[in-house]
C-alpha cells in the first residue's frame, strides 16, 4: 500500500518514504511505527498499542520509545510542539491526523528471472544483505538478529552508489541453505553479505562476510563485539559499523573490476572506477590519470554527478600539493567542475562532499563549502569521506574543535581507511590553529608514518616541532618537504594554502618562518 499525505508517500511495499519524491533516510523500526499510526489513524494508539504491534509485547524503555516517536515526527517534518501530524493526547495516547489518500499497489510480482534480468542492467555494484544466523542457541532471539540485517540493509541503502536488495525480497531465503552464487543469479546482484549472531547475557558479537556473488570469494570479514545495554542503540550502532567497514570494501572491489575489463567495454561508470584507481594512489601521475578518467566518463554521460566532483577534486589536490601548473585557469575549471558536481549530484552524498571541499579550498568559497558539505551529511550521516572533508572545511573556515568532532566521526566509520593519512593531517592542522602543539605534531607524525612524503603533514609536522623546540624532527621534516617542494617560499605558501582567518594565515606563515622555510 502507498499511504500519500502532505508532500510525502509511505511506500510498505518497499519499505521507503520519500518526500517530494526524494528517498528519505528513516530507521526500520522508526518506519514500522509510522507505518502502524498511519494504519490505525481512525483511532487513538497506546503505548501498549506499539509496544504490542511494533515489539511483540516486548519490554521497552521509556527513552527508547521516545526516542522512536521522535525518530517518526523529525521524518515526517513534525515535532512535539506543532503536531501538525502526530498528535499526542495526554494520557491517552496518540494519532495520526493528517489527511491520507491510499493507493493499492500491483500485488503480482515479476519472475526472478525477470528481475535478475532487470537488474543486471544496472551498471552500478549491487547487493543483497541475506539473513543472518541466529547463533544464540534461542529461537526466541531470531527478532534481534532480524531486527540487525533490517538496520544494515537500510543503512546501506542510504548509499547513491549501491543498489540494494530490498529486506523483503532477501528474507525470502531465510532459513534455506543457499549458494551465494545461486543468489546472485536469482537477484541479479554482485555482492552478498552473510553473517551470524550471538547473543549471550550482556554481550553480543556479529560476525559478517562480505563475497562476491558471481565467483563465490570471500572479499571482507570481520567481527563486532559490545555490551547490551540499549537494544535499539546497539542495532544502530553494528549497523553503522558494518556500512563503514564494507562500503570501502566494495569500492575496491568495483575499481579492481573495473580495471580487469577490456578498454572497448567501457562505459561512464567504468570510466569513473578507473579515475578512482589513480586516484587513491595519491600522486601526481595517479592524479592525471585520474583526471583524464573522470574527464571521459563525463563525455559518456554528462549528467553523472560523481566525475564532475572527483575532477574537481583534482585539482584540490594540485593546490594542496604545489602541482599547479597554470593557477586561473585551473581555479576556474575546479570552480566549473565543482559546482556542477553538485548541481547535478544534489542527492549524491559523495559528490556533495568533493564538491564542498573544492570550493571551499580551491575557490576560497567557504559558505558554499559548508553548505553543500552540512547537506551531504543530511544526506549520508553514515559516510566516513564527508566527514572527513567537513573536517577540512571546517579548518578552513577557523571552526577547529567542530573539526576535530567531525574528524574523530571519520575515523569511526572507517577505522581502516587506507588513506588514514587524510584525517590524520586534519587533525594535526586543527590542533596546530588551536595551539596544541603537542597533539599537532602527534597527529602529523602518524599521517608521516603512512605517507612519509605527504606535503601537507611535513608542513604541520615541522612546524609543531620547531615551536616547541624539538630540532631534529623539525629538521628532518621541513628536509623532506624542500625536497619535495624546492620551490616553496614563504611568499608563495598561499598559493597552497588557503585559511579564511587572517590570524589563521598569519600564524601559519610565522610556523613556517620558525620551521626554516625561506622567505
Amino acid at each position: 500500500m502507498l499511504y500519500c499525505f502532505e508532500n510525502h508517500a509511505l511506500d510498505t511495499d518497499r519499505r521507503e518514504l520519500r518526500r517530494d519524491g526524494e528517498l528519505v533516510a528513516i530507521a526500520p523500526q522508526v518506519f514500522d511505527i509510522l507505518a502502524f499510526l498511519i494504519r490505525n489513524r481512525e483511532r487513538v494508539i497506546t503505548k501498549d498499542d506499539l509496544i504490542a504491534g511494533i515489539w511483540g509485547g516486548r519490554i521497552v524503555s521509556e527513552s527508547a520509545l521516545t526516542t522512536r516517536l521522535n525518530g517518526a515526527r523529525k521524518a515526517i517534518g513534525d515535532n512535539g510542539e506543532e503536531q501538525r501530524l502526530i498528535k499526542t493526547l495526554p494520557r491517552k495516547g496518540l494519532r495520526f491526523v493528517g489527511d491520507v489518500r491510499e493507493q493499492a499497489q500491483a500485488t503480482s510480482s515479476p519472475s526472478r528471472d525477470t528481475m535478475a534480468a532487470t537488474l543486471g542492467l544496472r551498471d552500478q555494484p549491487s547487493i543483497v544483505v541475506l539473513p543472518f544466523a541466529n547463533l544464540s542457541g534461542d529461537p526466541l532471539q531470531d527478532y534481534f538478529t532480524d531486527g540487525i540485517v533490517e538496520d544494515i540493509t537500510t543503512e546501506l541503502s542510504r548509499f547513491s552508489e549501491l543498489f540494494v536488495i530490498a529486506r523483503n525480497t532477501s528474507f525470502t531465503y531465510k532459513g534455506r541453505a543457499v549458494d551465494v552464487r545461486t543468489v546472485g543469479r536469482d537477484l541479479g546482484v554482485r555482492y552478498a553479505l552473510e553473517g551470524s549472531v550471538r547473543k549471550a547475557s550482556k554481550r553480543v558479537r556479529i560476525s559478517g562476510q562480505l563475497i562476491d556473488a558471481e565467483t563465490g570469494k570471500h572479499i571482507w570479514a570481520d567481527r563486532f563485539e559490545s555490551s547490551l545495554d540499549d537494544i535499539f542503540e546497539l542495532q544502530d550502532q553494528m549497523a553503522h559499523s558494518v556500512v563503514g567497514a564494507i562500503v570501502p570494501k566494495l569500492e575496491q572491489a568495483e575499481i579492481e573490476r573495473a580495471k580487469s575489463k577490456p578498454t572497448e567495454s567501457l562505459s561512464a561508470y567504468d570510466c569513473f572506477l578507473r579515475g578512482m584507481a589513480g586516484w587513491h594512489a595519491w600522486t601526481r601521475a595517479g592524479h592525471d590519470t585520474a583526471l583524464k578518467h573522470f574527464y571521459r566518463s563525463i563525455e559518456l554521460d554528462p549528467t553523472f554527478a560523481r566525475p564532475y566532483a572527483l575532477a574537481a577534486g583534482c585539482f584540490l589536490m594540485r593546490k594542496s600539493t604545489g602541482w599547479v601548473v597554470d593557477r586561473a585557469t585551473e581555479t576556474a575549471e575546479t570552480g566549473r567542475l565543482a559546482r556542477l558536481g553538485a548541481d547535478l549530484g544534489r542527492s549524491d552524498a559523495v559528490a556533495l562532499a568533493w564538491s564542498a571541499h573544492a570550493l571551499a579550498h580551491v575557490v576560497g568559497d567557504i559558505k558554499a563549502g559548508v553548505a553543500l558539505i552540512d547537506h551531504a551529511l543530511q544526506l549520508n550521516p553514515n559516510l566516513a569521506a564527508a566527514w572527513q572533508r567537513s573536517g577540512w572545511i571546517r579548518v578552513y573556515a577557523g571552526e577547529c574543535e567542530l573539526a576535530i568532532e567531525h574528524l574523530r566521526t571519520a575515523m569511526r566509520l572507517s577505522p581502516l581507511d587506507p588513506q588514514m593519512h587524510l584525517a590524520y593531517s586534519a587533525m594535526a592542522f586543527a590542533h596546530f590553529l588551536l595551539g596544541d602543539l603537542d597533539q599537532s605534531s602527534t597527529w602529523s607524525d602518524r599521517a608521516l608514518q603512512i605517507r612519509p612524503d605527504w606535503p601537507v603533514a611535513l608542513r604541520v609536522s615541522a612546524m609543531s616541532h620547531a615551536l616547541t623546540g624539538r630540532e631534529r624532527p623539525k629538521q628532518e621534516a621541513m628536509a623532506r618537504l624542500r625536497m619535495l617542494q624546492p620551490s616553496l617560499r614563504l611568499s608563495n605558501l598561499h598559493e597552497q594554502i588557503f585559511l579564511h582567518r587572517p590570524e589563521h594565515m598569519a600564524r601559519f606563515v610565522e610556523g613556517m618562518r620558525a620551521a626554516g622555510l625561506p622567505e
